[in-house]
């Protein structure tokens, strides 16, 4: 019997509930719907998203002149021989011409950080989705697991109710029943552990869809595979065209140049034109009062260079140029792990679909023998317990060619992941 040993999929150790009340049958597309729609990490990295499309607005608020009003009213008593009482106000236009290029190159940077943001996100979307395949399809198993496993301890009752029968009749020995017994011990533990294991699994899927714990999902889905083959090469050239961490460092190398060109702008001159309106009134109290308007206008054009600032541009451009060589180094190490993953994850689609030819081949046989042993059984030949052991064993090896699906189809979603995209779902 090959062993089956469950791997927990996540470092995460989480305690078991204590019941689940409401099933929800869900199939793996509408797990993966709920999950895009109530993670919360995507939903901030949407966030973000909807923030940097705001800063380039913000960006190219600079384009457009700006008119600022300023207003006061001021009242004079006993500074005068008569109190005075002033109204003022002015209206300023003002049009950057030139700012050194600062206006542009914030615009090209806001729009590259906002290429970063939205690469972010689909790399969110791409590791939740995984994620939650994962745990869907490890439920999956589990369920089968603890299937089997009551199976296994069926036939183990009846093995050890056999041997008693046998000790009674002084054809076996004591030993023999003992060891029966400690075989139905072991089956328990591990029906008591699969159970463990399928509340477990239950519970993490649930986190990932941000489901009440009591929510009990049951998968509509059933292992069913096409193997199809793959070929490293267009894999990798693909993960180097849609992986988002290819395009989120395409931009940010863009946006590091366009933030260099920023700070350059602080030693650059800045010209504006401008028009200034003043309105100025005062009336004197008196038995007559009096009024002295003073209305004019201002047209300027300014240009303002900075001599000297203490070497700050100097030293905004030099941080500007180290975060680009930083980014770029970071670049090329992301290309290598993508590369890696690449490579690893179409090792482990090759294997996992050389375990399937095996598996198939299994099950062809034990389904055979189980045959065998039901047209012997049905002629007598073979008793109800040695039919029931083939029907076991044909049930195993089941459960191994589910397992073998199992892991084709991890290891797709784990290349589809790694070259940047999932089939379609």
């Amino acid at each position: 019997m090959r062993k089956f040993i469950f791997l927990l999929l996540f470092s995460v150790v989480i305690q078991p509930a204590a019941g689940f009340c409401e099933a929800v049958p869900l199939s793996a597309k509408q797990a993966f719907t709920i999950a895009l729609r109530e993670n919360r990490d995507i939903l901030l990295k949407a966030q973000d998203v909807e923030k940097a499309k705001l800063k380039i607005s913000e960006a190219q608020a600079g384009l457009f002149p700006t008119l600022d009003f300023l207003g006061a009213w001021n009242y004079t008593k006993g500074y005068y021989n008569k109190n005075v009482t002033e109204v003022t106000s002015q209206f300023t236009l003002r049009q950057d011409i030139y700012t050194g290029g600062k206006v542009f190159n914030s615009i090209k940077y806001n729009g590259y950080n906002f290429e970063v943001t939205q690469a972010l996100l689909d790399k969110a979307k791409l590791e939740t989705i995984f994620n939650v395949a994962k745990a869907y399809y490890t439920l999956l198993l589990s369920d089968e697991y603890v299937r089997l496993n009551e199976q296994i301890l069926e036939n183990s009752r009846q093995h050890l109710d056999y041997i008693q029968a046998r000790f009674k009749n002084g054809e076996v020995s004591r030993t023999d029943v003992l060891k029966a017994k400690a075989s139905l011990a072991a089956v328990e533990k591990a029906y008591d552990s699969s159970k463990m294991q399928l509340e477990n699994t239950q519970m993490l899927l649930n986190s990932f869809l941000y489901l009440d714990k009591d929510v009990r999902i049951t998968p509509k889905d059933k292992f069913e595979f096409e193997p199809k083959e793959v070929a490293f090469e267009q894999g990798f050239l693909k993960a180097m065209q849609a992986r988002p961490e290819i395009r989120q460092f395409e931009s940010q190398v863009k946006a590091d140049k366009s933030a260099i060109e920023v700070a350059k702008a602080g030693g650059r001159p800045t010209i504006y034109a401008s028009w200034d309106y003043y309105s100025r009134s005062r009336a004197v109290v008196s038995t007559i009062n009096t009024k002295n308007w003073n209305d004019y206008g201002v047209i300027g054009l300014t240009v303002s260079w900075p001599i000297f600032d203490g070497w700050l541009t100097k030293s905004k451009v030099e941080q500007a140029i180290v975060d680009l060589k930083h980014t770029r180094l970071s670049q090329e190490k992301a290309i290598q792990d993508i590369g890696l993953e690449v490579k690893n994850s179409y090792l482990g689609l090759k294997n996992a679909i050389e375990q399937l030819k095996a598996s198939e081949a299994d099950l062809v046989l034990y389904k055979e023998n189980l045959l065998t042993a039901d047209q012997k059984y049905a002629q007598g030949e073979i008793s109800f317990l040695d039919d029931h052991d083939a029907r076991l064993k044909y049930a195993v090896s089941f459960f191994n060619q589910n397992q073998a699906i199992y892991d084709y189809t991890i290891a797709k979603f784990s290349f589809d992941k790694a070259t940047g995209g999932f089939y379609e779902m």
